[in-house]
């Protein structure tokens, strides 16, 4: 007896409609990379038929949906970094985001038989990949001349505060892009999900939400369901020990949490092998029997420990909600000091993954 992770499809359309409607016109690359954050890869593809186009992180994600059989548009967000690479661009029809000069250096020593579709990446202030504003130009021409670009070469960004509406560094980015891509005069994409749910301006010809496709929001201190989306991921597993402890017992590794007065206290088996966060706190809360309960010792690999003293009609064998349904991922993820995307990329392959609502 393990987790098991409840992915509803039904919730993955619709928050494809609500990032539709939110970014009206807008058309839309449902992001998919890392495993669909953790929801997996070709069900996400397929749930996403909708979607005007897909994006990946890397060549080999977007191969892999090629060979399953997935024709939409696929958007590989870091480009290529081989020969090898860009010729897999190439048969399998692949666009490409072109974020470094090396890349332009592959394509010049490199002529391949089906031209790809470039994005021409600019940083406009997250200083992760993208060529900086002054060397674009440049860039531009040489992909505009190029026989292995496809006409009409893109031009994109990446924002990085967005998820904070108070911090001016967004529509710093926003002026900056507009800047150069109004002299371009071509097709643009700047909207992630919190450029999608928080700034209206970055909503261009093409928006590419990721998190909130998921359920989970983007931006600070909110949750998924006040934005209007649906969690795709329940989380859960049942317990399977309950144990009487007088005050005064410590629970788990370290004794670092002592039983206040006499109590029962339930063992869940879920831990950080499986993907639940090892730093969550005591008083984490999970949902059993859909009341609210505290999470009490340290996480274990494979169990975790509950605090039953307002439970006392618990029984062994009854379902624990991790996150999910009636519990907000983004929740546990504060409390556990990190964020929803590495608690859904985190869930590990020995959970058993189930389907609803297809």
């Amino acid at each position: 007896m393990g987790p098991t992770a409840v992915i509803d499809l039904s919730a993955l359309r619709h928050n494809l409609q609500r990032a539709a409607a939110l970014a009206p016109g807008s058309r839309l690359y449902a992001v998919i990379k890392a495993n669909a954050y953790g929801h997996g890869l070709l069900r996400a593809a397929r749930a996403f038929s909708d979607a005007d186009a897909l994006a990946v992180a890397r060549v080999e994600e977007a191969v892999q949906l090629r060979l399953a059989g997935i024709d939409h548009p696929l958007l590989v967000l870091e480009g290529f970094f081989n020969a090898e690479e860009l010729e897999a661009a190439s048969h399998y029809q692949l666009e490409v985001a072109i974020q470094q000069p090396e890349q332009l250096q592959i394509l010049s020593e490199h002529s391949i038989g089906r031209p790809v579709t470039c994005w021409l990446k600019m940083d406009t202030g997250m200083h992760r990949l993208g060529f900086q504003p002054d060397a674009v130009d440049a860039a531009w021409k040489f992909l505009n001349a190029h026989a292995s670009v496809a006409k009409g070469v893109r031009v994109m960004t990446h924002l990085a505060s967005a998820d904070d509406l108070s911090n001016p560094v967004t529509n710093d980015q926003l002026r900056l892009f507009r800047v150069h891509a109004d002299q371009l005069n071509t097709v643009t994409s700047i909207a992630n999900s919190a450029g999608i749910i928080g700034w209206p301006t970055s909503r261009t010809d093409w928006a590419r939400p990721g998190i909130m496709l998921y359920g989970a929001s983007p931006m600070l201190g909110r949750t998924g369901v006040s934005e209007g989306l649906r969690p795709a991921m329940t989380l859960k597993s049942r317990i399977i020990a309950i144990n009487s402890f007088a005050k005064g017992s410590p629970i788990g590794y370290s004794g670092s949490w002592v039983c206040p007065e006499d109590m029962r206290v339930a063992v869940v088996a879920a831990g950080y092998g499986d993907g639940y966060p090892r730093h969550a706190p005591p008083g984490t809360p999970v949902l059993l029997n859909k009341q609210r309960v505290p999470l009490i010792g340290r996480v274990s690999m494979d169990m975790l420990n509950l605090d039953l003293r307002t439970q006392p009609e618990v029984r062994v064998g009854d379902e624990v909600v991790l996150w999910g349904e009636g519990l907000a991922v983004e929740e546990v993820a504060e409390r556990a000091g990190t964020i929803a995307y590495e608690l859904f990329c985190g869930v590990t392959q020995r959970v058993v993954f189930e389907e609803i609502n297809g």
